[in-house]
Formats: structure tokens, sequence, C-alpha cells
């Protein structure tokens, strides 16, 4: 299906204006992370306490977090577990911050937490279940993880396209993935929404999709340097981009609108996850067009400042 017949965009010639906008949403993201609101951590890796209540009827997330705060007890994150019907409880997950009243006593954050409810809940029933400490030793090493994971996979993608095309391809497609995952994890640290695994998922994810996203249009430029070695490398950029128009805003225009519902309507527990993947796959799509693909030109354009054979770029290897 072609959603864009014969599309004729100069891409290539807006690429100050790509180069601007990445610029200020990339600054604008580092000063929040160092000056502003840092990195916003969740108890997953900050450390805190996880408390597991049951109720025997159903109660309102928005009022149980307004009753926590009512009580002094601030940034608490709430999951609703289960709202079935008959013998199974409503079950709330209930993560207090390292920072709430929990760093010297952790029995003191789960008891400011059944005085809260005894207060504003004592006609409701409820029961605490379980009670889990997240303490700072393993929030570092759930951090280390999960940045050593994000490295791995831009390595393993890095070494798949140098050897799927050439360096130079798997250079300017990660360079776009670490753009995409800076410009992610600055929109939460500007809108101070936390960071918990359930994020980090939905960042590799996003790098995934990206990724394949950037190896279309590889393999569009790839295929229309083979056919036409003489055409210069910003019109095979410009062409190979039209020709992928269509494929890259449909299937990146369905994937945003079903992320946009969830984000819109999936809740609280489904928020990070959600807001990750909307954010990302705007950025992604982007980048695969303003940012890998015009890196191409800017190293053929370096090579023949220095004098070296730039008459074209590699078409890359060919493989099955």
């Amino acid at each position: 299906m072609e959603l864009f017949q014969q599309p004729n965009v100069d891409w290539l010639g807006k690429k100050w204006f790509f180069l601007g906008f990445s610029l200020i949403f990339s600054v604008a993201g580092i000063l929040s992370l160092l000056f502003w609101h840092h990195l916003p951590l969740g108890v997953d890796f900050s450390g805190g306490t996880h408390i597991r209540v049951a109720f025997t009827a159903p109660v309102n997330e928005d009022h149980l977090r307004g009753a926590f705060d009512r009580a002094g007890i601030r940034n608490v994150t709430i999951q609703h577990i289960s709202s079935k019907a008959g013998d199974v409880p409503n079950q709330e997950i209930i993560a207090l911050p390292q920072s709430t009243a929990t760093d010297a006593n952790h029995d003191a954050g789960r008891a400011e937490v059944e005085n809260a409810l005894r207060a504003n809940y004592h006609d409701s029933g409820f029961q605490v279940l379980q009670v889990d400490i997240v303490g700072p030793t393993a929030g570092k090493q759930l951090q280390k993880q999960a940045l050593w994971a994000t490295v791995y996979s831009l390595i393993g993608m890095l070494v798949y396209l140098w050897f799927r095309f050439e360096l130079i391809y798997g250079v300017a497609a990660v360079v776009a993935v670490f753009h995409d995952t800076l410009i992610t994890i600055g929109a939460f640290s500007l809108t101070n929404q936390e960071i918990t695994l359930t994020v980090i998922a939905a960042i590799l994810t996003l790098i995934g999709y990206s990724m394949n996203d950037t190896v279309v249009v590889f393999d569009r430029i790839r295929e229309n340097l083979a056919m036409n070695r003489r055409e210069s490398l910003s019109a095979v950029v410009n062409r190979s981009i039209n020709q992928t128009l269509s494929r890259t805003v449909l299937s990146s225009g369905l994937t945003f609108l079903t992320v946009l519902s969830l984000y819109l309507f999936g809740g609280e527990v489904l928020h990070g996850f959600s807001f990750a993947l909307v954010v990302g796959i705007l950025i992604g799509t982007y980048s695969s067009i303003a940012v890998a693909a015009p890196m191409l030109v800017a190293w053929q354009d370096a090579r023949a400042a220095k004098g070296k054979a730039a008459a074209s770029l590699p078409a890359g290897r060919v493989r099955a």
C-alpha cells in the first residue's frame, strides 16, 4: 500500500532544521538530568519498600493516593493487581521510595501506611499481605544491570550492521539510537516521571524498533547505490527515504496509535511504560530519517574534505 505517490521531499536540504530540533530536545533533557529533576529513579532502582495490601472492596487509586498525601507520605507509587469478583480480593502494591520515612526503619514506613489506611478505609477492610524491601545495594545493582543491558544491545546492533553493511552504517544507526534514548530519558526527567524496570524494558524495545526503521532506509540506500553509482549520494539518500516513506508512516503510525491508546487508557500501572513508547516511537521514526541517513552524507563529505576517495559511499556487502 502506497500512502504517498512518488514523494519528492528534499530531506537533506532540511538537515539544519533537524539538527536544531535534536539539539533543543537533547540539551533540554541533559540540563534537566544535570540541574533540575535529575534522573527520577523509581523504587526498583533507588531502593524502598513494596507493601502489598488486600481490600475487601474496590478502592479508587486517586483517593488512596490522596489519603497518603494527607498523612504526609509523599511520592507513593500505587499499582493495582486484581479487581476480580468472587473470592479474589482487590489488591494494591504500594511502593514507598527510600526517602519516605524508610531510610532508618522500614517498619516505620509500613506503620505509616497502615495508619493512613485505618484513618481513611476503616470500613473497607484491608489486610497487609506482604512487605518487600529493596535496599540501596540491590537498587544500585539493578541500575548497573539496566545500563549494561542497554550498552550490550547497542554494541550487538553495531556489530550486526558492520557485518551486514559497512562500519559507517552501524555507527550512524547507533548514534541515531543513542539520540533516541537520550531524548526519551530526558523526557522522563523533564516531566519528572519515575524510571522503573518496565520503562527500561520499553527503552530496550524502542532501541530495536528504531533500529528496524533505520535498517529499512539503509537497505534501500544500498540497493539504489548498487544500481546507479554515478548519482550523488545526497540524491540517493533523498530518493531512498522518499521510497520508504509510505512504509515508515504506515507502520510507525499504526504502532503509535496503539501505544497512545495504551497511554491514555492503560491506567497508572502502564503509564511510564506507555509514555516511553509514545515518545520513543515518534523520536525513533524521526531519527531514522533526520539523523541516521544524513550521517552517511556527512561521512562522505568529511572524506572528501580530507582528500580521500569519496566518489560514492560503499554499497555494503550483499548477503541473503
